[in-house]
């Protein structure tokens, strides 16, 4: 499927009022969530899930720091409150995720006023787990990017490498954590009746 093919097919006229981009970390959704965002027009904004990170403080409580990314990591029943709430107009900012910081920015995306679409990117939209299932029912269409494994793990140890690792940390992080999740995001999202995507 081309660009040109997925945008058709998520432009209806009414429009889509909640698009879900999901797919394993590094496969390019917060890129083609922004292009396809700018592609569809005014009224239309694009929104990550990263911001519903749980803080390092909590995770290294709970034993989970070094598995940050993972579904545990994240407050899922406060990003589906966030979704409800979004699919009904009743929200007026977005938090963010400062990658640098490694740390949640609360309110950091004021909403477009009168927003018509939001095309919303992130790992675990379509997973097949408590809570997170729940999200389904919110998607008026839902895409998957569809990358394969070897390209995931060359992006992912860059991705470590620009943050400044060390080659081994950069690889060790990637294939101990990072792999790990996209695997469980390969085996566990329910991909009946969703658009598969391919980025270029």
């Amino acid at each position: 499927m081309t660009f040109d093919a997925l945008l058709s097919s998520l432009t209806p006229d009414p429009p889509l009022r909640l698009i879900a981009l999901a797919g394993p970390p590094a496969s390019g959704k917060t890129s083609l969530a922004e292009k396809l965002a700018a592609a569809m027009g005014p009224g239309v904004q694009a929104l990550p899930m990263d911001g519903f990170h749980l803080d390092n403080a909590t995770l290294e409580a709970r034993g989970l720091l070094h598995r940050k990314g993972a579904p545990e990591t994240f407050d899922a029943l406060a990003f589906l409150r966030a979704v409800e709430a979004l699919s009904k107009g009743m929200l007026e900012t977005w938090p963010g995720f400062d990658r640098d910081a490694d740390a949640v920015v609360p309110n950091a995306v004021s909403l477009i006023t009168d927003a018509k679409t939001f095309v919303i990117e992130g790992n675990y939209l379509l997973l097949n787990q408590p809570i997170w299932r729940d999200l389904r029912g919110y998607w008026d269409r839902a895409v998957w990017l569809d990358v394969e494994e070897a390209v995931l793990r060359q992006r992912l140890i860059q991705r470590w490498l620009d943050q400044g690792l060390s080659a081994q940390a950069a690889k060790a992080r990637a294939e101990g954590n990072d792999m790990v999740n996209a695997r469980l995001i390969a085996d566990q999202s329910t991909l009946e009746d969703v658009i598969r995507f391919t980025p270029a």
